[in-house]
């Protein structure tokens, strides 16, 4: 071979990498979500223009295929094949509506995150649940807090138990220098959650507090803390015990 010819093979090399970079992708498309295979249609993968799955397979797909050639979506896979059953027919799921709902923002399929969010399980979830705690002060960093204090008290303990307060109204929180000094459990460490302008009472609140708290995974019971009563001071039904059960 001639000096000229090897300098040249390069370029054929380049050329037919190039070319393959060009070709255009096969009309039926084999994925791998997360370990979950999936068969489906170009068409269908790109039926939302806007969606991530249509920016991924536009052109050129943007994934790398794993061993067998399949696309790679680094994703958990569980409930995809409901993203596609909506792309391909418009199905609603009709179970794990949460979770579906999830992958359909990852994937930012806007026609199906609009139908999930009027479906009964998330419109009460995101119009009324979610609506009422953005109107409670401080909700999500209470809940942390909450989390904090009882993960550092779990030391060689089963349970561990946090003092709460819950000021219904603005008249509640005029009472609340007063409550907390009568309280005799340690002052520092109760959290308190409201006022709130909303209609949702003490109770709703506190099944709110539980169900975000469990949905962590933590076991957790609510009760309320009787104080002592005395002739010469007021008690006040603002405190409650947050148990959490370690084992």
């Amino acid at each position: 071979m001639n000096p000229e010819d090897e300098m040249s093979l390069p370029d054929y090399k380049s050329a037919d990498k190039q070319s393959a970079a060009a070709a255009p992708l096969s009309p039926v498309v084999q994925l791998n979500v997360g370990g979950h295979l999936f068969s489906t249609s170009l068409s269908t993968l790109r039926k939302h223009p806007n969606s991530r799955l249509a920016e991924l397979f536009g052109g050129h797909p943007k994934l790398r295929p794993d061993a067998q050639g399949r696309y790679f979506i680094d994703r958990d896979g569980s409930h995809f094949g409901a993203v596609l059953g909506f792309l391909r027919s418009e199905q609603l799921p009709t179970e794990n509506i949460q979770e579906v709902h999830r992958e359909a923002v990852y994937y930012n399929i806007k026609p199906l995150i609009k139908r999930l969010e009027e479906t009964p399980q998330l419109f009460g979830e995101l119009v009324g649940r979610q609506q009422f705690l953005s109107r409670v002060p401080h909700y999500k960093e209470n809940i942390e807090v909450l989390i904090r204090i009882a993960r550092a008290e779990a030391i060689a303990a089963r349970h561990s138990t946090i003092m709460i307060c819950v000021l219904r109204t603005e008249e509640d929180l005029g009472f609340y220098d007063n409550a907390i000094n009568s309280l005799e459990a340690d002052k520092e460490s109760v959290v308190t959650f409201g006022p709130w302008k909303a209609v949702p009472s003490v109770k709703d609140l506190l099944d709110c507090v539980k169900m975000d708290i469990e949905s962590q995974g933590y076991k957790v019971s609510i009760q309320p803390h009787v104080m002592e009563k005395s002739f010469l001071s007021r008690s006040y039904d603002f405190f409650y015990k947050l148990t959490f059960t370690w084992w």
